[in-house]
């Protein structure tokens, strides 16, 4: 592999991503399940601002906004994701606000949300840690006091016990999804090949992802102005056996704001 653009994240978040992790990002009946938990573990109530930080296309901000949440923002950098989930929030007549903006510096106001969510293992792109540090600070920021942060991370332990340096599926009866990892330290550097049965190699993209030991990222909330963080290992909400890479098994965090402000 050659050395990864630490920007790749800008670009990454496309039509082709849609298609190529539409196993997961698409499954409405996973989206379902999901939002089920985050209700149950969250004790979500109808009437709290709600973020969906790193949201993408906001599938989970738009099944609770069906469920009838009336306060639901969707917060992410790729600009075509974020059309989509306008357009689609727009035909189903949801009231849905979204955000075109970086996680680190959102320019929202301090103590803005009750909850705020990041789903689908969205964190810890950046190879800087202390850019990932940021957008905690930032998360802390914009909570009420004693609002509550989800973070849905790879489970580090079940990612190394199984880890697989190549994959390869079908995403439809056109694409194929191709991808090589290499683990060095607590980084995962993905190669990922796609191929289109009629025009034949459509992308060929670097990215990386940090794992978090428990410790790790209890360390980085507490400086941040967390606390009261609690763990739900194995998470799971693919029905079916398969390599999701690192969604296939997930850690839940969740952390409270202790209610002081970081600047």
């Amino acid at each position: 592999m050659k050395k990864v653009n630490p920007d790749w994240w800008k670009t990454l978040f496309d039509e082709t991503y849609l298609t190529t992790d539409s196993r997961t990002i698409c499954d409405q009946g996973l989206t379902c399940r999901e939002v089920d938990f985050l209700e149950k573990v969250l004790g979500l109530k109808k009437s709290w601002p709600i973020l969906d930080l790193c949201g993408g296309q906001g599938r989970h901000s738009l099944e609770l906004a069906r469920r009838g949440f009336k306060e639901v923002t969707v917060l992410d950098y790729a600009k075509p994701l974020i059309e989509i989930g306008r357009t689609t929030s727009r035909e189903e007549d949801l009231n849905i606000r979204f955000e075109c903006k970086d996680a680190r510096e959102t320019g929202l106001p301090d103590r803005m949300f009750r909850v705020i969510i990041l789903m689908a293992s969205s964190f810890g792109y950046f190879l800087d840690e202390t850019q990932n540090e940021k957008i905690l600070c930032e998360a802390c920021r914009m909570l009420m006091p004693e609002g509550s942060l989800l973070l849905d991370l790879p489970n580090m332990e079940y990612v190394v016990d199984n880890f697989l340096p190549q994959s390869w599926h079908e995403a439809n009866e056109d694409i194929i999804v191709c991808r090589q990892r290499k683990m060095d330290g607590n980084i995962i550097f993905s190669r990922e090949i796609v191929i289109s049965r009629i025009n034949g190699q459509i992308r060929d993209a670097e990215y990386c992802t940090r794992l978090y030991s428990q410790e790790k990222i209890t360390s980085m909330l507490e400086s941040s102005g967390f606390d009261s963080i609690s763990f739900q290992k194995d998470f799971v909400s693919h029905e079916q056996e398969a390599d999701y890479g690192l969604m296939t098994n997930r850690m839940i965090v969740i952390a409270e704001n202790s209610g002081c402000i970081q600047k």
